[in-house]
């Protein structure tokens, strides 16, 4: 099973890391509140990163050594070659 890594721009502009096996239900999960609590009071604006390709292992591991970046490393790796959120159909929620 393959698992991806992403991060999603929040509409009160802060980010949110996570990890999910189907970006694409997780993503409606969060844009109608029934993923994570932390978007209780807060929505997706956009997908900002998107890595595959992790077992559940390594994607575990990324997902900590992500959240552990400062805010502007976190920009740079959204910015970074080899992004696949540019490639997703995700688009900001107005």
């Amino acid at each position: 099973m393959t698992w991806h890594v992403y991060i999603i721009l929040c509409t009160d502009d802060t980010l949110y890391t996570g990890i999910t096996t189907d970006i694409d239900r997780r993503l409606r999960e969060h844009a109608t509140g029934k993923g994570a609590k932390y978007f209780r009071g807060r929505g997706p604006k956009e997908l900002l990163y998107l890595e595959v390709g992790h077992n559940r292992s390594s994607a575990g591991k990324r997902e900590v050594a992500i959240k552990k970046m400062k805010r502007a490393d976190k920009c740079l790796l959204a910015d970074a070659d080899g992004n696949e959120a540019d490639r997703h159909p995700f688009r900001p929620i107005p």
